[in-house]
């Protein structure tokens, strides 16, 4: 089994901003277009017996309760960028893939819930998550894998433990305890002021986690053996914001969520429906990329 997870809404923001902008009758279309050619590179590269999609949903979620300034910061894409939502939940549906979303959640949220749910119940079997955001690379593990997606196709580098371990010289559950302390500024994630990249990789680097650096602060003199008395400072009254930025990080893995795995089987949709919507958008180049179906091949695709 290969089960690979779709962020809608990472792919579909690169989608907008990557894919040149055309319309059709009109209306702006290009973030469905580049999601769709992102979905079928995803399926010819990977391959998948089994897939699904996560999206956000509109209003706040449980790190907005606890930090109400969280991803405060970010521009808002225009309207023309949500008016082309709809129609990718429209296509998803079409292609008989499991969309997934629940209010107070984030899409990560439900990915890493799955991904805890399948690695605990199958014994055999990967999964690989498509996204843009590099907050899921916190999931990656022995049977779980992140391709960071691009303008339509996957870039190269699938991020495995070994990568991870390469790209921050820590492995992927630190991540959290790294982000608890330097931040994040593309979520407003605020870390321990003062504190940059290179000091919260060298405190996990000789304390191992968020928790094992407070603790370590309890022999003052020990810890300035290793480091300025002024980190020692910033770590004691940055406290509180390491410990809420951990929760903000931290990618829920225990959400109520129904999915059954069968839902998720791929090549098996209604490929006249599916040609019916790419026709509609005059994307003829995605027709003739359309991945197989176990329903055959349709009167209208013999035409392209």
């Amino acid at each position: 089994m290969l089960l690979v997870l779709i962020d809608g809404n990472a792919v579909l923001h690169r989608s907008y901003h990557a894919t040149p902008r055309f319309e059709v009758e009109g209306r702006l279309v290009n973030a469905i277009y580049g999601f769709i050619s992102t979905l079928f590179s995803t399926i010819e590269k990977f391959k998948p017996t089994h897939l699904a999609v996560a999206f956000d949903v509109k209003g706040p979620t449980f790190r907005d309760e606890i930090f109400k300034q969280y991803k405060a910061k970010r521009i808002k894409p225009p309207q023309e960028f949500y008016d082309q939502i709809p129609d990718v939940w429209e296509f998803v549906d079409k292609m008989s893939i499991p969309l997934l979303s629940k209010e107070g959640y984030e899409a990560d949220d439900l990915i890493g819930t799955i991904v805890k749910k399948v690695n605990g119940d199958f014994k055999e079997g990967e999964i690989i998550i498509v996204t843009g955001d590099q907050d899921a690379l916190q999931l990656v593990d022995q049977r779980t894998k992140v391709a960071m997606s691009a303008m339509g196709k996957i870039k190269e580098m699938v991020y495995d433990e070994t990568a991870v371990l390469g790209k921050f010289g820590f492995p992927p559950e630190t991540i959290i305890d790294y982000k608890a302390l330097s931040g994040d500024s593309s979520d407003n994630i605020p870390g321990v002021a003062g504190i940059g990249e290179i000091t919260a990789k060298a405190l996990l680097k000789n304390y191992g986690s968020l928790k094992g650096i407070y603790e370590a602060l309890e022999d003052k003199q020990s810890f300035e053996e290793k480091f300025k008395n002024s980190v020692y400072q910033k770590l004691l009254n940055g406290k509180q914001d390491a410990f809420m930025s951990y929760l903000l990080a931290t990618i829920k893995t225990d959400v109520e969520l129904d999915f059954p795995i069968a839902r998720a089987k791929t090549h098996d949709f209604d490929r006249a429906k599916v040609i019916d919507f790419l026709q509609k958008y005059r994307f003829k180049s995605l027709i003739k990329r359309l991945p197989q179906s176990d329903r055959g091949i349709t009167t209208q695709e013999s035409l392209f």
